[in-house]
């Protein structure tokens, strides 16, 4: 019987293949939505691209300066946050998964972060939140001859696979402001998650009678510990009305603890009912390195209603371990995104359109796979919009954000003769972002 780690090392090409859509058409669960890529690693890892904001200008922003909402993004721009600021984000996604054969849709909706940033002086921000760091969210069937069997008769083999889970982080970001146009920051998080994947396999006997048998291997992954991420920004004015900004980011490498238990059971394919007790296999305690991710960024503004952004990242995957194990190679990524927004009048009074935010965005990323030496990309274009609330005051207001993906990853190209391919993935994934901005901590005058 197969486990997961030892699918992973027949190869990637077999693996992507193997976790397409064969007869998973009505599969999906709590993240993604049925997505293959989600099976290798920690599953599809959100790289720092930040919240609503961010991800209606392409997931840039690093060295985008903003007050309204949470800039935990860069935590050097914390130090921007002028009120103290709620902000939570709500995800949707639709997509549709193929391979060369077949395909399947799915949907999905789900908490997606909140965060709430303080200023605490006229130097220092601050912020706490939680959110998702990475998912996992397979499932599929394969169905392969069993070598050695007559053409005429043949046993069959068939697999199924399932995984679901994730690993979030919550953190505390502080930025401060060590020169009029210098500003760091620091981010100190909990990362914490559980994993269950599940491997089930079945022998078809042709013209057999007997009940079939799917024996099943389950495995639930723990993990727990810190990471560390800091953050630079610099803003220089270039004329009267124009500002440029520069930012780098570095989330260090860290390791996660794990606990994985294994156990292994045999069920009747006919009903799920079990065939025999369950056994215990293995509880192994162990450790996952998760690779250090360097960003920059570079912004122009006119510090009043509009900013042209740009940010690169790139993330060594290729160091990538799992309890001592590589599993299938990865290859270290680069991500490009340039995105922007405009808001027409922000202080227009007759026109309430003039005063709504206009957002959008392009990325190019590389996935870590590299399925017969190949680099697979994820090609998106993003939008959203702002809408402030009429009863916004120099006091408190509330803002309605809307975010939109449209994107591809993979293709469905071929791997080799044997009629495996890539598996690709169009999708449609939107946000909506409540943000509220109160004044604290105010000082009363008697006149």
């Amino acid at each position: 019987m197969l486990t997961n780690k030892a699918m992973e090392r027949r190869g990637l090409g077999v693996g992507l293949a193997v976790a397409a859509v064969l007869g998973a058409s009505g599969a999906h669960a709590q993240g993604l939505g049925n997505s293959p890529y989600s099976r290798i690693g920690l599953g599809e890892y959100n790289a720092n691209t930040g919240g609503v904001r961010q991800m209606s200008m392409g997931g840039v922003g690093l060295a985008a300066p903003n007050a309204v909402n949470v800039n935990e993004l860069n935590p050097a721009l914390l130090y921007y946050t002028s009120r103290t600021t709620f902000e939570a984000g709500y995800n949707g996604q639709y997509k549709t998964v193929q391979n060369a054969k077949s395909s399947s849709r799915s949907g999905n909706a789900t908490l997606g972060y909140f965060a709430l940033s303080v200023p605490l002086s006229t130097k220092w921000g601050a912020a706490v939140g939680l959110k998702q760091v990475s998912t996992v969210d397979y499932e599929a069937n394969t169905i392969e001859n069993v070598v050695g069997t007559p053409e005429t008769e043949p046993a069959r083999v068939l697999n199924q696979y399932k995984g679901t889970g994730g690993v979030s982080e919550a953190y505390f970001g502080q930025g401060y402001r060590i020169t009029k146009s210098f500003t760091l920051g620091f981010t100190a998080s909990y990362v914490f998650g559980v994993v269950d994947e599940t491997t089930g396999t079945t022998v078809q006997i042709a013209n057999s009678t007997n009940r079939l048998i799917n024996s099943v291997d389950r495995e639930h992954t723990r993990y727990s510990d810190f990471a560390f991420r800091t953050g630079a920004h610099y803003r220089q004015k270039l004329g009267k009305s124009l500002s440029m900004n520069l930012a780098g980011v570095y989330s260090f490498g860290h390791s996660l603890n794990g606990q994985r238990d294994l156990t292994q059971e045999q069920q009747f394919a006919d009903d799920g009912t079990l065939a025999g007790p369950a056994a215990a296999v293995s509880n192994t305690r162990g450790r996952t390195e998760v690779p250090a991710l360097a960003q920059v960024g570079l912004s122009l503004d006119n510090d009043k209603n509009w900013s042209v952004n740009f940010d690169a990242s790139q993330q060594q995957w290729s160091k990538f371990r799992s309890f001592g194990d590589a599993g299938v190679p990865l290859s270290n990524t680069l991500r490009l995104g340039l995105g922007g927004e405009l808001t027409p009048d922000p202080g227009s009074v007759e026109h309430y359109f003039q005063r709504v935010s206009y957002r959008a965005g392009l990325t190019l990323a590389q996935l870590p796979y590299q399925p017969g030496g190949k680099t697979l990309y994820d090609r998106a274009v993003s939008w959203g919009f702002a809408f402030p609330l009429p009863t916004a005051t120099p006091l408190e207001a509330t803002t309605f954000s809307l975010a939109f993906t449209y994107g591809v990853r993979g293709n469905t190209d071929l791997l080799g003769d044997a009629g495996a391919s890539n598996v690709q993935e169009n999708y449609i994934r939107g946000q909506l972002g409540v943000t509220l901005n109160n004044r604290w901590f105010i000082k009363r005058r008697l006149q």
